[in-house]
């Protein structure tokens, strides 16, 4: 098996009729706003197969899993070892997706060939999982059914661009982007969302990843700061931010005054001795970028008075 053969096919654009499954690795996913995520596909080109329990609800948690563990994990599974689909969507994020781990078969998950897997957020646990156990990079983009996507042009534009393979692969910056501690580093891309991160701490040492020679992106929605301190402390009570050679973190929102969450990063991680670039557009929200992140995905963190993350 040519290994980097394998890599490429994950980070290739689609075509025209691609086939695209959709599927609820984690939460419910609102029923109107799937519908509107079809025909946005649609309009791209693209043929969407909605995953056999992509509208499921669990028996117990039916308002925050989207069926059973077994049945999501299914749907996943089927999707990525189906030659005739392109791409997999994830419909939303939420809460659940570390709750599949156990039910993949990694074996006949690294038998397939890879194929682009677009989602962030709570998805953060599957890009981990596809970085450390299969060594194939994913997307970390808007879920093709969620508000913060439909509602937000830029969101719609960047992941057009990432999913037809328009523009080379970018992180978008602002006014507010800005260097915490100076330096430049370069390293594969890995991380996500911190509390998916956090979670992970207490993964089988097989799935859970350290950062070492790795650029950390780091983004959150809906913590408080103090919960953005004890998330944070875990990683690096962990071990997890041993060894890496940068941070870039990104949106905060809903999670308290930026300039105090600013000023958390900036004392726990100048420690580290790394450079560190503040504001970064990636996570949650309007105009955030559409990138891969994992095994084979380099970039160069430039933390000076220009700061930037540019993938190779």
């Amino acid at each position: 098996m040519n290994e980097m053969r394998d890599r490429s096919t994950a980070l290739a654009p689609l075509g025209e009729g691609a086939r695209c499954a959709l599927i609820s690795p984690s939460g419910p996913p609102v029923p109107g706003a799937v519908d509107e995520g079809e025909a946005l596909l649609r309009s791209w080109g693209l043929e969407p197969v909605l995953g056999a329990h992509a509208l499921d609800r669990h028996e117990r948690a039916s308002g925050y899993l989207a069926g059973s563990d077994a049945d999501r994990a299914a749907d996943l599974s089927r999707a990525w070892t189906d030659p005739s689909i392109e791409g997999i969507f994830c419909l939303r994020g939420g809460y659940g997706a570390i709750r599949l781990l156990d039910h993949l078969d990694t074996e006949a998950l690294a038998a397939a060939t890879p194929k682009p897997l677009y989602g962030s957020s709570d998805i953060t646990a599957l890009h981990e999982f596809w970085q450390q156990r299969l060594g194939v990079p994913t997307w970390f983009t808007p879920m093709i059914a969620t508000r913060d996507l439909l509602d937000s042009p830029g969101n719609v534009t960047a992941l057009h661009a990432a999913v037809m393979g328009e523009r080379r692969w970018e992180l978008a910056s602002d006014d507010e982007t800005a260097t915490l501690v100076s330096g430049e580093a370069r390293g594969e891309v890995t991380g996500g969302n911190l509390s998916l991160l956090a979670m992970s701490t207490g993964s089988h040492p097989s799935v859970v990843g350290r950062a070492e020679g790795r650029i950390v992106l780091l983004e959150e929605i809906h913590e408080s700061p103090y919960r953005l301190d004890g998330l944070m402390q875990i990683l690096l009570r962990s071990g997890y931010f041993d060894g890496a050679v940068g941070v870039g973190l990104g949106t905060w929102v809903d999670c308290g005054p930026l300039d105090e969450i600013r000023a958390l990063m900036t004392e726990l991680l100048t420690p580290l001795g790394i450079p560190v670039v503040w504001g970064l557009r990636f996570g949650h929200g309007p105009d955030v970028s559409s990138f891969p992140i994992g095994r084979g995905v380099t970039a160069t963190l430039t933390a000076d008075e220009q700061p930037a993350l540019a993938f190779d």
